[in-house]
């Protein structure tokens, strides 16, 4: 059988590439040829983790269908967050933990999603169902997705089940969850060096809302103004974006996580769609969403209901 790639979404976060590391880990030790790989740049949360258990990041591609004609979906299902060919190929299994959108398969296919915080909380019963061993280290990138996904345990997202996943990973990787878990956030939040163009891209996801097209990007921080304070040129790479994509709404959002509040900077031609949805009002483009951290159960579900209502 020829080899099978694992990836997860454009942009990709914590869970994205830990994702795809463990999942071929657990298919390899099943006798499946795999190979993990990514659909752009690891951020420096990431790059903490990897390097915090000595794992190397999976090599970046641009296209699929050219290497393999049959791939693994970890962290997403929407066909517009993945590969770009993702059409001229086979896929053969998705595990997640979104929504479901935008997807269709011309074949049967295996689909794993559970409504947990994180997909590393699915893989790692995934393990345990097929009775495989977890290595240290792979417990260790399970525990930092986990970690990130949750912001330490904090978004709404966060369940019961990730909780104790984590303990339970983090006890075979030998750290402590919260100690190891702040350093890392705190090595993904400085944002001060990012470029504009980074910092828009760093974590963005495309989404369709009824008739809208509409982005929706996140930065952590321990302090807004790494970001705020460059709001002009900021907004000029946001304004570039929403012509080169035709978007209809580009929706940056900028979350504390010591204060567990988001800023959110609302750019394009339904802008206004955010003050609707989350009974705010735009000040030079800008609101505060008091105690809103994810982007996956507190903004897009509202902005969706609002676009489709």
């Amino acid at each position: 059988m020829e080899k099978v790639l694992i990836f997860g979404h454009k942009n990709p976060d914590t869970d994205t590439i830990t994702s795809a590391l463990v999942y071929a880990d657990l298919k390899s030790k099943l006798g499946m040829d795999v190979e993990p790989v990514r659909l752009g740049a690891v951020n420096g949360e990431t790059q903490y983790a990897l390097d915090q258990f000595n794992v190397e990041a999976p090599r970046m591609v641009q296209t699929v269908s050219n290497e393999a004609s049959t791939v693994i979906l970890v962290d997403h299902n929407e066909r517009q967050q993945s590969a770009e060919d993702i059409e001229r190929v086979r896929i053969l299994e998705v595990i997640d933990h979104h929504r479901i959108a935008n997807f269709e398969t011309a074949d049967p296919v295996y689909y794993r999603s559970e409504p947990v915080g994180c997909t590393a909380t699915i893989l790692n019963k995934l393990y345990k169902e097929n009775n495989i061993q977890i290595d240290k280290n792979i417990a260790g990138l399970m525990l930092s997705a986990i970690i990130s996904d949750s912001l330490l345990f904090k978004s709404p997202t966060c369940t019961e089940e990730d909780i104790a996943a984590a303990r339970e990973l983090a006890g075979i990787a030998g750290v402590d969850a919260e100690t190891y878990g702040l350093e890392m956030l705190k090595a993904g939040a400085d944002m001060s060096s990012k470029t504009p163009a980074e910092l828009i891209s760093l974590d963005a996801k495309e989404f369709g809302m009824g008739p809208a097209k509409v982005e929706v990007a996140q930065v952590n921080v321990v302090d807004t103004l790494d970001v705020l304070a460059r709001q002009d040129v900021v907004e000029e790479e946001m304004r570039r974006t929403i012509e080169a994509k035709e978007l209809d709404l580009f929706l940056l959002v900028v979350t504390d996580i010591l204060t567990n509040n988001s800023t959110v900077l609302a750019l394009g031609k339904q802008a206004g769609q955010v003050e609707k949805a989350f009974n705010v009002t735009l000040i030079e483009n800008l609101a505060v969403l008091e105690g809103v951290v994810s982007r996956k159960k507190q903004i897009v579900p509202v902005l969706t209901e609002t676009f489709t209502s």
